[in-house]
């Protein structure tokens, strides 16, 4: 049998510097992972403090991206929250002219690629730039690009 009391001021006090050693590196992940993203919005064009509000935060990306304000109901779907989520922080990755490696660090190391994406050199190029809407220069089979051996207007006279 245990001799400890569980409503004892010591187990009370280790209890609470538990939390409390938790707690702090949180809020400190927190607090730069906000930061970053206040420098992402104002890239966009966006108030920075928008960051700051809990659902407006998400309406403000929306908006970022280019995608249509009622997606923030699919952000409260379980399950679909994830998949929404995931795609909205890749269309945001894209904006900036980021490829999906970068999506995937958003996503798992936010608090590292969010300041980086907010205070580094990245430019905001648009709602999910040109890439993400299928008009990327560098692609071979986009019909604008002269380079595309199959887009042959002029066929060959016999």
């Amino acid at each position: 049998m245990n001799n400890y009391d569980s409503n004892s001021p010591a187990a009370v006090e280790a209890i609470m510097a538990f939390i409390g050693a938790m707690l702090i590196p949180i809020i400190v992940i927190a607090v730069i992972t906000l930061i970053g993203k206040w420098k992402i919005y104002e890239k966009a064009g966006k108030p920075g403090w928008a960051a700051l509000i809990p659902v407006y935060t998400w309406i403000v990306m929306l908006e970022i991206v280019g995608k249509p304000i009622w997606w923030i109901f699919l952000f409260f779907i379980p399950c679909v929250n994830i998949v929404f989520i995931i795609w909205t922080v890749n269309l945001l990755s894209k904006s900036f002219g980021q490829t999906e490696g970068f999506t995937v660090g958003l996503v798992l190391l936010g608090f590292v690629f969010y300041p980086i994406l907010g205070f580094g050199t990245y430019q905001y190029l648009g709602p999910s730039a040109a890439e993400a809407r299928g008009m990327n220069p560098n692609n071979p089979f986009n019909q604008a690009n002269n380079n595309n051996p199959f887009n042959n207007r002029n066929p060959p006279q016999p």
